[in-house]
């Protein structure tokens, strides 16, 4: 069973308030063209891309924003090509910071992380330093009104690793390959999903006994995720 991620819960209502503001709307064409870059413009052929537009669909994206990201993605439209880069480091009390970026200048990108990490009490690290306390998985968030037995049992033909309740929202961790499965199963169950995509899942949340410590972490994560060339952040920090 998978651990679960105290920041991840901030940051799923941190993406609510953001898509109020259309901030997200940015991040997520660059997911649109990267996704029709890489596997093609259509998203019936093309899962990562049928998942973004789902998500941007949730936020109330223009149909007209999507269509012009896809056509950036497949080469119709000119534009700035942008690559997926992730970045390791620690942040304040030795916590465990995945972030993972798409930027068309990695030079910037580097800079502006290393600025955050260093001004916030973290330092940026080699590739590798902490992902392996980390599991890369599906990670669907929905709503409904099962119980979390009725959901586990309803699923238990999948390979599910966790299912969490926490504030009206269920979260099911499962295998990346089960992600659009899973997601489909648990629309026929009549739940909304609010969420579901491929996240870096701490294997041994660590819970920091101080809340000013909590706090600190909580903020460079925050300051992380608002910079333009991120698109996701993940800590081990726990609840």
């Amino acid at each position: 069973m998978s651990g679960h991620s105290k920041w991840s819960t901030i940051k799923h209502k941190k993406a609510k308030e953001d898509s109020k503001r259309g901030k997200i709307f940015t991040k997520l064409i660059r997911e649109i063209t990267v996704a029709a870059r890489e596997g093609g413009g259509d998203p019936a052929g093309n899962a990562k891309l049928r998942l973004i537009i789902e998500k941007s669909k949730a936020v109330n994206m223009p149909q007209d924003n999507m269509m012009r990201a896809i056509k950036k993605g497949t080469g119709e439209l000119g534009g700035a090509n942008y690559e997926a880069f992730t970045y390791e480091g620690y942040g304040p009390s030795g916590t465990a910071v995945i972030v993972e970026t798409l930027s068309d200048n990695k030079n910037r990108t580097v800079s502006d992380l290393r600025h955050v990490f260093t001004k916030m009490g973290g330092n940026l690290a080699e590739s590798g330093s902490v992902a392996w306390m980390f599991g890369h998985k599906g990670v669907i968030r929905a709503t409904g009104a099962l119980t979390e037995d009725d959901l586990i049992e309803k699923l238990l033909d999948y390979n599910i690793d966790d299912v969490i309740l926490e504030d009206g929202i269920f979260t099911i961790t499962c295998a990346p390959q089960d992600l659009d499965p899973v997601k489909k199963a648990v629309e026929k169950m009549g739940m909304k999903v609010e969420s579901a995509q491929m996240e870096w899942v701490p294997q041994n949340p660590v819970a920091l006994d101080d809340t000013e410590k909590e706090e600190k972490v909580f903020k460079m994560l925050e300051a992380l995720d608002d910079l333009d060339d991120v698109q996701n952040v993940y800590s081990n920090i726990g609840g």
